[in-house]
């Protein structure tokens, strides 16, 4: 399949946009850990994923850093072209989080596109309205959830994600996710193995009582 069937508004371009769309992008892969994008001084272009997975997170001074959200197939990125959006104040890295295949669409096409369709501009807005939407949860649960629920609704989402009760994961990168210390992250998680809600290996949790898990993270 090409870039029509995985670009939500195809049908709602002419056909010279669809020939402009079609002739810029280039399809390209990248391996899991392999970094995109990297601030709003690198503005590589729209990224429409194809398959696999990719990771959207902010650093803080401290090096800390967070994840805001994950793209999966079918989905767009636009703050890898944060070039064409001027009022981002805070500086994106995109990174590969499974071998992924996505379309670059460069900036300027992009662009283009958008002050010439109507279609394009609306569907633009509502990317951003629903990835500031998902980074107000976020702001949300940081704020106002303990730690030990966080870290519950964050098993939970990632046993759901990869369909399994065990999670080939590290505790480095279980704190990555969630912008906080490696240390806080194995303590809290050991006291959950005391509980019995998980069991710890070596670069795995499994999920041993997602009953109480969730009763923890609604708790």
């Amino acid at each position: 399949m090409d870039l029509s069937q995985y670009f939500p508004i195809w049908e709602k371009l002419t056909a010279a946009q669809r020939g402009a769309l079609r002739g810029a992008a280039t399809l390209r892969s990248a391996a899991r850990g392999t970094v995109l994008h990297n601030g709003s001084a690198d503005c590589v272009g729209l990224f429409v994923v194809r398959a696999g997975q990719l990771r959207a997170f902010i650093l803080s001074d401290e090096g800390k850093e967070i994840t805001i959200y994950r793209l999966f197939e079918r989905d767009i990125c636009l703050f890898s072209a944060s070039c064409i959006l001027s009022d981002i104040q805070f500086d994106v890295t995109i990174e590969v989080e499974k071998d992924a295949e996505f379309w670059v669409i460069p900036a300027d096409t992009y662009r283009q596109l958008m002050e010439a369709s109507a279609p394009v501009a609306n569907y633009t807005n509502q990317i951003m309205a629903a990835r500031f939407s998902e980074v107000m949860w976020l702001i949300e649960q940081v704020m106002w959830k303990s730690f030990d629920k966080r870290l519950a609704a964050f098993l939970l989402d990632e046993s759901a994600l990869e369909q399994s009760d065990t999670l080939r994961i590290t505790h480095e990168r279980v704190a990555a996710h969630m912008g906080t210390a490696r240390e806080v992250v194995t303590r809290m998680l050991r006291y959950f193995q005391s509980e019995g809600l998980v069991r710890l290996s070596r670069g795995g949790i499994t999920l041993a009582d997602a009953d109480r898990l969730r009763a923890l993270q609604a708790g």
